[in-house]
């Protein structure tokens, strides 16, 4: 995902109102403090039911966007959010590298032993597929039901929508990509606050929306949404440009077939962060799965297509209206 842009789209969103959604979600729901490994875990459950646990884009962001959109859910099923190490309200690392996909992975399955649950279900957005996938191969008797929203299989599948992005940018929007290309000759990498403020200045309808009206809801307390050193820690110091850190590592393509976990895949049409010409690759190495393309939609099927994906959803974990 990219590192700047997606700072900015963290920032953009506020307060709206969705059918499927409660205005006045985060209010119902009560933090608590978890100690694990030495670290204060910044966690919110409620209902009760099978758990879902739901993860988080980024590897920077917190979980309240997910709350935002899923934390209704609490009425069927007991749904888990949590902020992983260096993200949200949850401890910073004492060195930042303890930030990694290996790590998130086993702060899942860490909670689930907190919590005394037998077996979870996974709902990961964006970066929240990583773990999401590495924990069901890790832990294939844990997993139940796995949901991929607009995901990545793969570190190389992240690196190859990083270059298709910088691609249409660099096509659409050549009038801009000249400073880019400036910055980059004189060493600039994507983490520096030069190449940041022009990289950032590119329309977000081109990476996260295919209608940009769209907002959703975020808490009104104060938290913090975006956690730029567990970026560059996970994906790299150049991360838009040149993916590195333990993402780079990550590879699920041939273990997919293997996970035993009910799985529904999702992707979006006009997504400009997990494209189609790798999304629809799922196909091939999970065809147990089910997937489904929405074609209204960019990174965010929930907000632009919502009636379709609650459904789809719903029907998904069995949910009777």
């Amino acid at each position: 995902m990219k590192n700047i842009l997606y700072l900015l789209f963290v920032i953009g969103l506020s307060m709206t109102s969705l059918a499927q959604t409660d205005p006045n979600i985060y209010e119902k729901f009560t933090e608590q403090t978890i100690s694990i490994d030495g670290y204060n875990i910044h966690l919110e459950v409620k209902g009760e039911g099978d758990a879902i646990f739901f993860l988080p884009g980024g590897p920077g962001n917190s979980h309240d966007y997910m709350q935002g959109n899923f934390g209704q859910y609490y009425k069927t099923h007991k749904v888990v959010f949590f902020d992983w190490l260096g993200r949200g309200k949850s401890d910073d690392a004492k060195d930042v590298s303890e930030y990694s996909v290996e790590a998130d992975i086993e702060m899942i399955e860490k909670i689930r032993a907190y919590l005394g649950l037998e077996k979870i279900s996974v709902v990961g957005h964006s970066y929240g597929t990583v773990p999401a996938q590495g924990y069901a191969i890790a832990y294939p008797d844990r997993v139940q039901h796995m949901v991929l929203i607009n995901g990545f299989h793969s570190g190389a599948m992240w690196q190859a929508n990083c270059d298709s992005y910088n691609h249409y940018a660099k096509t659409h929007f050549p009038e801009r990509w000249v400073k880019v290309d400036s910055l980059r000759a004189l060493g600039y990498l994507s983490t520096d606050k030069p190449l940041q403020d022009v990289y950032g200045d590119f329309p977000t309808k081109y990476i996260y929306y295919h209608n940009t009206s769209l907002q959703q809801h975020v808490p009104s307390i104060k938290h913090r949404g975006w956690a730029g050193d567990v970026y560059a820690q996970i994906i790299g110091p150049d991360g838009d440009f040149d993916v590195s850190g333990s993402m780079i590592h990550q590879d699920y393509r041939r273990k997919l077939k293997g996970v035993p976990a009910r799985t529904l895949i999702i992707a979006g049409r006009y997504d400009g962060v997990s494209t189609p010409e790798f999304a629809v690759q799922y196909k091939i190495f999970m065809p147990q799965a089910r997937f489904e393309m929405f074609e209204n939609s960019a990174h965010n099927p929930y907000l632009e297509e919502p009636e379709k994906f609650y459904d789809i959803f719903d029907e998904f974990f069995g949910i009777k209206k």
